[in-house]
């Protein structure tokens, strides 16, 4: 197919999605190449803007292409498995990978956490955590925005310590906790609220994979309670079994 083809029972905007989806599958198209611009398509096909829109809807639905918020849209690469098991770990992952990373801290605070992140570290009433806002990402793209709590009568001083190691393992190693355990794992899928729309450069109607955990020292003592909200269109979640 080289063109659309009018008055054959075909929507429009259907024959220009197949074409695209055609110059991906064959490489006339490359992984992260952006596409050219609706006025660029519509002149091309001579079709509106609209029509345009609607066939990249599709192909974003088919997960062949992505949209940035100011910046256009682009062919999807391959998706990361990231592994999610009793031991899980961001660092690790990434090297398993093969992918250059980066952790920007957004914010920290020390404050009295919402109920259920108390209930879920084993806190009391009116008992502090430390909180820390980050944007993850791979390749320079970015994959997650996380939110992460530890005690804060547990780990003093945390904060400072996670900002010149950028890595949970080091920085509970530095308090004394060798290792820890992933004991609870829930994955949703949820729309991005306006904050984490904008930071991670989504539209706001596109579903995030939201996950929280708590992790435990050996013991069973709770030392994190994280949020991490996932890029579909970057990460794919492989829960393993075991460690």
């Amino acid at each position: 197919m080289s063109e659309i083809e009018r008055g054959r029972g075909v929507a429009l905007w259907s024959q220009i999605a197949d074409i695209l989806a055609d110059d991906i599958f064959k490489g006339r198209l490359r992984q992260s190449e952006q596409l050219p611009s609706a006025q660029e398509l519509a002149t091309r096909f001579d079709v509106n803007r609209h029509t345009v829109r609607r066939a990249i809807a599709t192909l974003e639905q088919r997960r062949l292409v992505r949209t940035e918020q100011g910046r256009g849209t682009f062919v999807q690469e391959q998706t990361l498995d990231y592994p999610i098991s009793r031991r899980t770990r961001f660092s690790q992952n990434m090297r398993n990978l093969n992918v250059d990373t980066d952790i920007e801290i957004l914010d920290d605070a020390r404050e009295i956490p919402p109920t259920h992140v108390a209930e879920a570290l084993g806190l009391g009433r009116n008992e502090y955590v430390y909180r820390i806002d980050s944007l993850s990402r791979a390749d320079g793209h970015i994959i997650d925005h996380s939110t992460a709590y530890f005690p804060a009568t547990r780990f003093p001083g945390l904060p400072a310590v996670y900002r010149r190691t950028q890595s949970v393992t080091q920085t509970l190693n530095e308090f004394g906790v060798g290792d820890y355990v992933r004991l609870h794992t829930r994955v949703s899928a949820r729309l991005p609220d306006a904050h984490t729309a904008r930071l991670m450069k989504l539209p706001a109607n596109r579903p995030l994979l939201h996950v929280q955990s708590i992790n435990t020292d050996p013991r069973g003592g709770p030392v994190q309670y994280g949020i991490a909200r996932f890029s579909g269109d970057w990460v794919q979640l492989v829960l393993m079994a075991g460690d």
